[in-house]
Order: C-alpha cells, then structure tokens, then sequence
C-alpha cells in the first residue's frame, strides 16, 4: 500500500518542487487533514544508512531541531514497537504530541518503515500538549545503488485542531521540503556520528539487542481522532507567529 502511494503519482497535486525535494498532496484532501507526499535524493548515502538514521532515537536528538522528546515504550514483535514523539509548533500554537505504533521492513536493498497512532494506559495525553493522531505515515527508502537513494515520506497527520489556512499551507511550502532535507543532511553525517557512539548497537537490524519491555497489543487501542479534544486555532495570526528558525 504505502510503496504504490509513494511510486503512483496520479491524483496528487504537486505543491513543491525545488532543490531536489518534491511535495505532493491529494487534490481532494488540500485541507486540514491533508495526506502529504514528499520525496528526496539522497546523493552519497546508501539506503540503509538512511534507514538507521530514521531509527536511531539518540541520534534523531542531534539533528531533529523540532522534536522536543522521543522515547521507546515497549516492543511489539522484533519489527514493530510503541513509542512517544512529541514537536514544537511555530508559537502561538500548542505543540503536538504521538503514541504511535511503529513496523518496519527490510525489501531487498529497500525498506518501509510505518506508523500510525494508538492509545496506551500509562501514556495518556497531556494537559500541556495537544495529543495528534497520526493517521497513516510511512518511510520507503529506495537504494539507487551502493551510494545513492531515494526516500519518499508519506503522512496523513490530523493535527487536533482547527488550524488557520497559513499553516496548513506552510505544512507543505516550508516545514514538509525543510524536514526533508534535515534527513538528508543527517543521513550524510550518520556514518561518521556512529562510529563514536556504540557502533554495534542496532536493535531495528538486530533483535537479540532490544532491551524494551514487551507491550501487549491487549494494552493498545486505535487512537480514534474524535476521541481527543479539539482546539481552535484557526484565528491565530501569522504576523504574530515566532517560528522556532530561520525560513532558509
């Protein structure tokens, strides 16, 4: 499902296109709850280096300037686990939070990596965040060869709000191409950052080394969007809005 969303290009409306990232989103779904499609070269890194870098929470603290905390919560199956993500909104909006449900994949010399939200007992959602649903997200990493691939990144997030049309609209013009090439240019410097931290450690490759506590998919339900509250936002004003960086 998610690697024919990312190949088919066919009823998708291409919002960005410049410096080799390319966003798309459904014609019909331009709106809050818009399901966005982007898609990146990754010139002199191998596809399971980028594969890592998307798995690699310790590292993801180094380069993902606006996630403020990440934790694994438990293990599923050697492929699939739960864990906590929660990022910084441009003020004066709340910042989100996730409890996702992640799996993953190796294909060959490709790899998928999916998540979509859930509810666990003893991670509820927070007086200080508005707790998002990812609907349905996922990572394809396409290897292009030794050194080189494609990374597409597909996302339906419903964000918990009734956000203002510039920020929807910068989801895909800004936020969407930027995080796009943060992964890149994290993925370039993974090898090297590895090296000196626990090289070995690859609990996503290797299962032998997860020292997770096993989650019951008992304890899990499908976190449902009309089961969280619902914030208003759509009058916040961009003028006003302090942005977390510099648009380069």
């Amino acid at each position: 499902m998610i690697p024919e969303q990312c190949e088919n290009h066919e009823g998708w409306l291409a919002r960005y296109n410049k410096g080799g990232v390319t966003v798309w989103c459904r014609a019909e779904e331009c709106n809050t709850v818009q399901k966005l499609k982007m898609r990146i070269t990754c010139k002199d890194v191998r596809a399971d280096t980028v594969y890592d870098v998307l798995h690699d929470t310790s590292y993801r603290k180094k380069w993902d300037t606006n996630m403020i905390d990440t934790y694994d919560i438990g293990r599923l199956t050697v492929n699939a686990d739960v864990g906590y993500y929660s990022w910084k909104c441009p003020s004066p909006l709340k910042n989100r939070d996730f409890v996702t449900m992640r799996s993953w994949l190796p294909l060959g010399n490709d790899y998928l990596i999916i998540n979509y939200s859930v509810k666990h007992p003893q991670h509820p959602p927070k007086k200080d965040y508005v707790r998002a649903v990812s609907l349905l997200t996922g990572y394809l990493i396409q290897s292009n060869g030794p050194s080189s691939c494609t990374l597409y990144y597909l996302t339906q997030v419903d964000p918990k709000g009734s956000l203002p049309k510039w920020v929807v609209n910068r989801a895909s013009q800004f936020v969407a191409p930027k995080a796009m090439k943060k992964i890149y240019k994290a993925s370039l410097k993974y090898p090297e950052w590895k090296r000196k931290h626990n090289p070995g450690l690859k609990p996503w490759m290797y299962p032998e080394q997860n020292t997770l506590p096993c989650v019951s998919v008992a304890d899990l339900t499908l976190q449902r969007a009309d089961s969280l509250e619902n914030i208003d936002e759509s009058s916040l004003n961009e003028e006003k809005a302090h942005h977390s960086e510099e648009e380069d």
